[in-house]
């Protein structure tokens, strides 16, 4: 009976979240895909970052190849105008192979952006193989993050995901 009036620790989690945009390809921000991470690690460090893929500077060149990139943070606010497809959870180490991979996509020299070939899809689609996540990247779904991520789902029926209209 004592010990009840003593609280405990939360346990350390880490939850990865799987986000798209709708966007417009006339107005405002491009369809996107990101990850955020929020959570607390063992060690007690608290955890709130998100990252995406997207190329340095919008631009018609983009549709001729690849070109220089980078990695977006989101703020708040934008945040909150996503949708959330699924959440997973994730182990130290894994957090630490998150942040490692996003590096390497952010601190590769060159033009590392490509369209068809390394987006934001194929960004989000490495941080879901970190966390046991099968993907795919069928050719008609490269420039649809929505439609994409509800495929992701549809085809890792653990992840309990809901498709997102």
């Amino acid at each position: 009976m004592i010990l009840s009036g003593w609280s405990l620790p939360a346990a350390a989690e880490v939850k990865m979240a799987f986000h798209s945009f709708n966007g417009s390809y006339f107005f405002g921000r491009y369809p996107h895909t990101f990850v955020r991470l929020t959570g607390t690690m063992k060690d007690g460090t608290k955890v709130d970052e998100n990252y995406g893929f997207t190329a340095k500077k919008v631009s018609t060149a983009i549709l001729r190849g690849p070109v220089e990139h980078d990695i977006l943070i989101e703020k708040d606010k934008y945040i909150r105008k996503t949708n959330v497809h699924f959440t997973v959870t994730l182990s130290d180490a894994q957090v630490a192979k998150v942040r490692a991979t996003m590096r390497s996509w952010r601190d590769a020299p060159g033009k590392f952006y490509d369209l068809e070939k390394r987006n934001c899809l194929h960004f989000v689609g490495a941080m879901a193989q970190i966390a046991g996540i099968t993907v795919d990247y069928p050719k008609k779904m490269l420039r649809k993050p929505k439609k994409w991520l509800n495929y992701i789902g549809e085809k890792n029926p653990h992840l309990g995901a809901k498709k997102v209209k």
